[in-house]
């Protein structure tokens, strides 16, 4: 079982890094739960998964495609399971920031050197990459991207 207060922590963490972020795209966000948390922050997020119960928040039931026309200014994974590359490969695409906790990897590599991957991914596409971890228990890895 994921910590429960994983939501709230990576809101935290994610008003704190980019302050500026008002609009903030969720991608592969399940239930919904971190859009419920940064909409608590007073941050407009719209949650991306094709999980058809959700909570009552801006929730678009559809997966983030390439061509998706962009009104984000951050976009965000907490354990976004196949979609941690989208989200990279998007950011890149519309040269957004982005932050992911990585979970499970596309393509069954373990953990950690995914986790590495990720940053090589980013950093390929030209961003500035750093890390962090977050308070909680479990996959707490946060890897970011920048533009500079």
């Amino acid at each position: 079982m994921g910590d429960l207060q994983r939501f709230d922590r990576f809101a935290d963490f994610l008003v704190k890094e980019f302050p500026t972020a008002q609009r903030i795209w969720d991608i592969a966000g399940g239930m919904g739960k971190l859009n419920e948390a940064l909409t608590a922050r007073g941050r407009q997020a719209l949650t991306f998964d094709v999980r058809p119960k959700h909570l009552p928040v801006p929730f678009a039931e559809r997966l983030l495609m390439p061509d998706e026309p962009c009104t984000a200014d951050l976009l965000v994974g907490l354990h976004p399971d196949g979609a941690t590359r989208v989200i990279v490969e998007y950011a890149a695409q519309h040269r957004l920031p982005f932050a992911v906790i990585p979970c499970c990897s596309d393509n069954s590599m373990p953990y950690k050197p995914w986790v590495r991957h990720i940053g090589e991914i980013a950093r390929e596409a030209g961003f500035a990459v750093t890390e962090a971890d977050l308070p909680i228990q479990g996959r707490k890895r946060v890897v970011m991207g920048r533009f500079v």
